[in-house]
C-alpha cells in the first residue's frame, strides 16, 4: 500500500525521557491501522507526533511529502482529524455546539456557518449514535456518551485522516464493536482509520493493518494475519496465549492461557 503520511528516523522524548527512538513507519493509504502495545510503551506519543502535538527531537513526520510542521493550522486540519485520550469540554457546552467545533477547518471570515456545516454536523451525530443528545450539556452526559459525542466532532470534520487513541475508551462492549464497525466502513469508504486500541482482538478484528509496539520501538507490523501469534504475544505482552482463528471473522484471536494465582 501507498503512504502519503510518514515518519522518518523520528526520537520522541519529554524533557529529558526519551519514549522511542529512530523509529520509522509508513501508515497506508486506505486501511485501519491499529495501534498496540502494553501501557507507556509508546503508542499515545507516536500518535501526537504524527498529528504535530509532540514535535519529535530528531528526524521527522511528513504528509505528501511534506513536513507536518510546515503546513497552515487549518490546511492540516481538513488532513488530519484527532481524538485524544483525554479529551476536555468546555464548561456548559451543549452537544451539538461541541460537535460543530470540527468545522471550524472549514470556515472563513466570510462564511462561518453553511448548509454544509450544518450536514456534515448532523451526519456526523448520527453516525456516532448521539443525535438525539444535540441540546445536552456536555457534563451532564455518561462516559461513555461523551466518547461518543467527541467522535462525533471528529467525524464533523471531514478528514481523510482519522487518528484516535483509545477511542472506546469508557464504552460498553456493544458501543464498542458498533464504532469499530463504523471506522471499517469509513475505511471502506476510502478513509484512513489509525487508532489505539488496547483489546488484541477487537484489533485483528476490525483492523487490516497492525502495528505492534513495546518499549517504544515497533516490534512487528503487518496484517494481523500474518503477524500475530503465541510468540508476538508473549514477547510485547509478555501473556502465554494460544491464537485461534476467530469463529466469526477467521481473524486471529488470543486466547491468554495464564491461571493467575
Amino acid at each position: 500500500m501507498s503512504a502519503r503520511l510518514t515518519a522518518r528516523d523520528i526520537t520522541l522524548r519529554y524533557g529529558d525521557r526519551v519514549v522511542s527512538t529512530r523509529l520509522d513507519l509508513d501508515v497506508p493509504d486506505g486501511a485501519f491501522t491499529a495501534i498496540v502495545g502494553p501501557n507507556a510503551c509508546g503508542k499515545s506519543t507516536l500518535l501526537r507526533a504524527l498529528v504535530r502535538l509532540l514535535r519529535p527531537a530528531s528526524g521527522q513526520v511528513e504528509l505528501d511529502g511534506r513536513e507536518v510542521g510546515g503546513y497552515p493550522a487549518k490546511a492540516l486540519a481538513k488532513q488530519l482529524g484527532f481524538l485524544p485520550q483525554d479529551p476536555l469540554a468546555p464548561d456548559d457546552i451543549k452537544v451539538r455546539q461541541l460537535v460543530g467545533r470540527g468545522r471550524f477547518p472549514h470556515q472563513s471570515m466570510l462564511a462561518l456557518w453553511s448548509a454544509a456545516d450544518e450536514d456534515a454536523v448532523t451526519g456526523a451525530m448520527e453516525a456516532a449514535g448521539v443525535a438525539d443528545l444535540g441540546d445536552r450539556p456536555v457534563q451532564e452526559l455518561s462516559g461513555g456518551q461523551r466518547q461518543r459525542v467527541w467522535m462525533a466532532m471528529v467525524l464533523a470534520q471531514e478528514t481523510p485522516y482519522l487518528l484516535l487513541d483509545e477511542p472506546t475508551s469508557f464504552l460498553d462492549i456493544t458501543h464498542q464493536y458498533q464504532l469499530l464497525g463504523l471506522l471499517a466502513k469509513l475505511r471502506d469508504e476510502g478513509r484512513t482509520v489509525i487508532a489505539v486500541l488496547h483489546d488484541i482482538n477487537q484489533a485483528c478484528r476490525f483492523a487490516d493493518h497492525l502495528v505492534a509496539m513495546k518499549d517504544g520501538r515497533i516490534v512487528a507490523e503487518g496484517d494481523p494475519t500474518d503477524v500475530v501469534d503465541a510468540a508476538l504475544i508473549k514477547d510485547v505482552f509478555d501473556l502465554p496465549s494460544i491464537v485461534v482463528p476467530d469463529p466469526v471473522t477467521d481473524t486471529p484471536m488470543v486466547v491468554p492461557t495464564l491461571q493467575g494465582e
